[in-house]
């Protein structure tokens, strides 16, 4: 190892010395070479976010299929990187040039990008149906851009530049593109492209970068001391050992990745446009560690972990919300680029560069494959979150040797035994403050994070398993994470992550609460005919809209997760469903796919189908609310907007006006008396085709907006709200 760096320095030292009479020949080589690997990351991490787009009515937007779909491109960047490793070793001089750009020609043959038809995500296993679609849709393009990065930066040490025998920091310039991409989908290319039009202006850049290729292949043959003739280059051999820590150094920052995007989206806020934000951090650490920052800077991030993490502990027991983003984005930031530091100083030399990458991506599918794909299966809520927290505490911080000093521990110890007597939802924080203090005392005492590291463990391990009540069910599906809790006053509450879904009185068991209280909006619809009515409902949460149903009455309920189904069915947790005295009907499938089956005509149909605060757009489009209509042409759509982030009024106004319908809103607010029965805040749309529907004074007229989404074009930043 240590030649290998000090054979990398004098290279550098002399790619130094010939920079200063660099020729412009060799300055054309490298921005060629830096913009080719820009470009080709740019499309690497655009067709991420257009894909999730494309495949939003099949599952719904939740996190599961984000990190699903990240697992699948954390696997087939392995594949390209390991193909780009072993096609560079074999094959040699033209041949590998002609077989990489016959390689990028293959996706020609599948784009423009679309999803196959007939395809469904809620019969069997949404997990492998969610990769199934993936593999047939993106895999082949995906897999073909993903030898760009490595086989770039192979192409370019065969060169006569000065910067040929450390040729990484090309790995740094297409992060940069990829980090663009990332933020420039969500802030322009979805407000200002349909999804048709982004397909082809995808297409079109991919024909680009395959001209960039070319015009690299053509760059090499014609150098003057170039080696694409010769064999291999040799170097030092790598150790097992070496190869262990690219793995390892690689398979937390992504295990981190999904996890706090996970934790997010399930226990701060489910705020999709959120779920960019850690990847794009993740793609920084990358830009600074491969971009040769100074050595000072690896402890830096050390101490910034260390101390972050202090208050990272304090957040998982509850604080505002802009504080628990900050300090969980901090922390993850600061360990992620602490990983990716080392990563980088232990880079080998040029001529082990494609194993080295075939080795990191092995790391980041361990990472995130234990993630996304093995946690879900061996753990009833988010442990893979802390479980990785501590991890990259024990493993990642320090090089001083020594296990801390027994004030340390006993600290630990005492943390310990505190922190299991006080198991009461009221006594946490009182806790997790003993804990905050253990963990930072074994910080400032210990010359090795071990002591830390266990206080943390231990704060973790208590937070998460606190109870918040009588926990009466708990599980977790692809689609989300629930519980089912039993509260002091004398209710049974459908929890997923931070948004109740659903509430059950045991006094008064065949009486709606919550969003769906008879005092609401809902009551104005459902709760005013006593003539049988016919219902459709998409979502179906604890079932608390049965409550309305009489006899005669026939309510269908669709619902996307099975889990929730079977929270909803099962007596022991709500009786809606059980004791209703209509004929319902629990339907598993996309709303909008599902409602185009059914042959019946409704009364009313009912959205009521958001995961947290997470929009599925399609069911918001003007498309969509066709369908419905056409459903509903005896009667009414019903529309539950309430949410923390968006403002979907505007959208539902503008759709109705193209519809000609009339829409209705009422932001409803209770009374004392009102809460004191269950009732929750709650905002509703109906949308009239005729005049069926007769509102209270309470409910306003929407007027016509522009803001008409379409299966097309939808965009979320139109309707973000702060307030």
């Amino acid at each position: 190892m240590t030649s290998i760096a000090s054979s990398r320095e004098i290279d550098l030292e002399r790619a130094s010395e010939d920079h200063l009479a660099e020729p412009p020949k060799r300055f054309g080589l490298l921005v060629l070479f830096t913009i080719t690997s820009f470009v080709a990351s740019m499309l690497v991490f655009s067709v991420q976010p257009l894909v999730g787009r494309l495949l939003l009515p099949l599952a719904g937007g939740s996190a599961g299929l984000w990190n699903t779909a990240l697992v699948f491109f954390q696997a087939v960047l392995l594949a390209g990187y390991l193909l780009a490793h072993f096609s560079s070793q074999r094959l040699l001089g033209s041949r590998h040039l002609v077989f990489q750009l016959a390689l990028l020609c293959l996706p020609l043959l599948v784009l423009p990008l679309g999803v196959p038809d007939g395809w469904d995500l809620t019969s069997g296993s949404p997990v492998l149906g969610a990769l199934a679609v993936l593999t047939v849709m993106v895999g082949l393009p995906f897999l073909a851009l993903s030898t760009a990065s490595p086989t770039l930066q192979r192409w370019f040490s065969m060169t006569d530049h000065p910067d040929a025998a450390d040729p990484y920091f090309l790995y740094a310039a297409g992060n940069v593109g990829s980090m663009i991409a990332l933020l420039g989908y969500p802030l322009v290319v979805e407000p200002v492209f349909g999804l048709d039009t982004q397909t082809r202006v995808f297409a079109g850049a991919y024909l680009v970068l395959l001209c960039l290729f070319a015009a690299c292949a053509w760059s090499i043959r014609a150098s003057s001391t170039s080696t694409t003739t010769q064999p291999a280059i040799s170097a030092p051999a790598i150790s097992w050992s070496q190869r262990g820590r690219w793995v390892g150094l690689a398979a937390l920052p992504s295990a981190l990745l999904l996890g706090v995007t996970r934790y997010i989206a399930t226990d701060v806020a489910s705020f999709p446009l959120l779920w960019i934000i850690p990847l794009v951090l993740y793609l920084l650490t990358f830009v600074i560690a491969f971009g040769r920052p100074s050595p000072r800077l690896i402890d830096i991030t050390s101490s910034a972990t260390r101390l972050l993490g202090v208050g990272l502990v304090i957040t998982f027991v509850g604080q505002p919300l802009l504080i628990q983003l900050v300090i969980h984005l901090s922390w993850f930031f600061a360990a992620t680029l602490l990983c990716h530091l080392r990563l980088a100083a232990d880079r080998p030399d040029v001529a082990r560069l494609t194993e080295f990458y075939a080795w990191t991506s092995t790391g980041g599918v361990i990472g995130g494959a234990t993630v996304a794909l093995i946690a879900p299966l061996v753990f009833d809520r988010v442990w893979e979150y802390p479980l990785a927290i501590v991890a990259a505490i024990a493993l990642t911080i320090g090089s001083a040797k020594g296990w801390g000093s027994l004030l340390s521990w006993v600290a630990v110890f005492v943390a310990t035994a505190v922190g299991l007597s006080m198991q009461t939802s009221d006594q946490v924080q009182l806790a997790a403050l003993f804990y905050g203090a253990a963990g930072l005392l074994a910080f400032a005492r210990s010359a090795r994070p071990e002591a830390m590291a266990a206080a943390m463990a231990v704060v973790l391990a208590v937070i998460v398993a606190a109870p918040v009540g009588d926990v009466l069910f708990r599980d977790r599906s692809f689609f989300g994470t629930y519980a089912v809790i039993e509260k002091d006053d004398g209710t049974h509450q459908l929890v997923m992550g931070t948004t109740l879904h659903g509430r059950q009185r045991l006094d008064e068991p065949n009486r709606p609460t919550s969003y769906y209280h008879p005092a609401g909006p809902l009551g104005s619809v459902l709760g005013t005919t006593t003539t049988p009515q016919e219902v459709v409902v998409i979502g179906l949460g604890a079932g608390e809209i049965a409550a309305y149903a009489k006899p005669n009455d026939t309510f269908t309920f669709i619902e996307i997760d099975p889990k929730v189904v079977e929270i909803a069915r099962d007596p022991e947790l709500f009786t809606y469903l059980s004791d209703s005295p209509a004929d319902v009907e629990v339907l598993v499938g996309d709303g909008r796919i599902e409602v185009g089956k059914l042959d019946s005509e409704f009364d009313v149909v009912v959205v009521d189908a958001f995961s947290s605060d997470s929009i599925p757009v399609h069911l918001l489009t003007l498309e969509a609310m066709a369908g419905y209509l056409d459903k509903a042409q005896r009667g009414l759509v019903a529309v539950h907007i309430s949410n923390r982030h968006f403002d979907l009024a505007p959208v539902l106004g503008g759709i109705a006006n193209e519809l000609d319908a009339t829409a209705w809103i009422l932001p409803y607010l209770p009374n004392a008396a009102e809460i004191e029965t269950g009732a929750t805040a709650s905002t509703w749309v109906v949308i009239d085709p005729g005049t069926q529907f007769s509102p209270d004074d309470r409910w306003s007229q929407l007027s016509g907006s522009e803001l008409v989404w379409t299966d097309d074009y939808a965009n979320l930043l139109e309707v973000l709200s702060f307030s």
